[in-house]
């Protein structure tokens, strides 16, 4: 085995020839005073890459603030729901509202809602 081999100081440049060739292609245009083509098109470059990063935070931050986990308020049944929203309950069928994070009852005018409570004596 020879330490000496010249495949062990070569550099492999094959995969910087693209990028090196759109640099030279980009100092070109901007040596013959077209560096207005090279800046747009670093513009768009960077709208594409910018634009779904900002949808997909602005997605998350709006879904943390508006989906809503409790339970069912009859049957306590986990529930998911946008807030101000109506849903039914799966397990128990009553009809429910999602208000300020938490699920409520619909409950009808001047109906007054209470909780029952077993006194042993």
């Amino acid at each position: 085995m020879t330490y000496n081999s010249p495949k062990i100081w070569q550099l492999n440049l094959a995969g910087l020839k693209p990028l090196l060739n759109i640099i030279l292609i980009a100092l070109l245009l901007g040596s013959l005073g077209l560096g207005w083509l090279v800046k747009s098109a670093l513009f768009l470059v960077g709208l594409v890459i910018l634009v779904p990063v900002i949808g997909i935070l602005g997605f998350a931050w709006w879904s943390k603030q508006n989906i809503v986990q409790d339970t069912c308020p009859v049957c306590s049944f986990e529930l998911t729901g946008l807030n101000g929203t109506g849903l039914d309950c799966p397990s128990c069928g009553e009809a429910l509202k999602v208000e300020n994070g938490q699920v409520v009852r619909i409950s009808l005018p001047n109906t007054i809602d209470i909780a029952a409570v077993e006194v042993e004596g």
